[in-house]
């Protein structure tokens, strides 16, 4: 039996440059070993043939908004009907693991047996197929010292977690904003241990546009992204990574070591009131969140 399952929702296959970041996603998902199984989700253009080139399962009868859009709760029930790994891990498919995935959860299973376990990723510029052959880790390492950008910690890009959890997730349309922000919501008020893994598990995006949305517009800025909002439960559920109670470090699960970014975090967080009504504190919460923002550029 296999340790870990990792699944995704590709974009369809048509765009030269998406095509070739997300095959060279699931090499570097395949790569991990055989402790790792992959699922393919969705009835995207071209995703079949993706999946017999690579040898990995298709499933595609997943649900869809009136919009076209798979839903995080069918794909996620996929997920969990078509595999019996003990972890599961959702990862958006323009996004590389490096070698320690498995080990890092592992290690955090072994101190937590119900955990979600996120954490910040890498932007890298690459506009070519790449070479899994011996030593492309340290290769893409190398590259990720040079050119790459620690993104802000607004957002997240992959969910790992036991089986068991997140059986029950509202219908939110995957690939727009808002739902990755729930989970870490949903995962503080269970509540479960919410580990941040950046200090020790390195993911890294591979940079693209969003000519493949409708208006070519961000998915911040999609219609989408405000029922996604909605649903989970409005903007101050919108938690983020420097929400997370737990830090992953050298293969220990313990307090995250407090920064400024996460004190202005809580500041922010405990001006915002929870009915969201115009006033002072809503005000001054919304002004912290900028100046954070702010310095969470300035700081990659």
């Amino acid at each position: 039996m296999t340790t870990l399952t990792i699944f995704s929702a590709p974009k369809p296959m048509r765009d030269p440059h998406i095509i070739t970041i997300q095959r060279n996603a699931i090499q570097s998902w395949l790569a991990l070993g055989p402790q790792v199984e992959v699922l393919l989700i969705g009835d995207e253009h071209g995703l079949a043939e993706t999946a017999a080139d690579f040898g990995v399962r298709h499933l595609p009868q997943v649900k869809t908004n009136e919009s076209g859009t798979p839903l995080v709760s069918s794909i996620f029930d996929l997920a969990r009907q078509h595999s019996a790994s003990p972890l599961l891990c959702y990862v958006n498919a323009d996004i590389l693991f490096l070698p320690g995935l498995v080990e890092s959860a592992a290690a955090v299973l072994r101190q937590c047996p119900e955990f979600l376990l996120v954490g910040q990723r890498w932007d890298l510029d690459i506009t070519a197929p790449l070479e899994f052959t011996p030593g492309w880790d340290a290769r893409l390492r190398a590259d990720v010292r040079q050119r790459g950008r620690l993104h802000p910690p607004a957002g997240s890009d992959y969910f790992l977690f036991p089986r068991h959890l997140f059986t029950e997730i509202p219908d939110f349309a995957i690939g727009r904003a808002g739902w990755d922000n729930w989970m870490i919501y949903h995962a503080a008020t269970q509540p479960w241990p919410c580990v941040d893994a950046t200090p020790e598990v390195t993911i890294i995006h591979q940079n693209h546009d969003y000519r493949h949305l409708p208006g070519g517009q961000p998915h911040y800025r999609q219609p989408e992204t405000q029922v996604n909002t909605a649903l989970g439960g409005g903007q101050r559920n919108m938690y983020i990574v420097l929400d997370c109670d737990r830090e992953l470090r050298h293969g220990r699960v313990g307090r995250p070591r407090l920064t400024l970014l996460r004190a202005l975090r809580r500041l922010e967080m405990w001006l915002w009131p929870p009915d969201e009504r115009p006033g002072r504190r809503l005000g001054l919460a919304r002004r912290v969140r900028r100046l954070r923002r702010r310095l969470g550029k300035d700081a990659e």
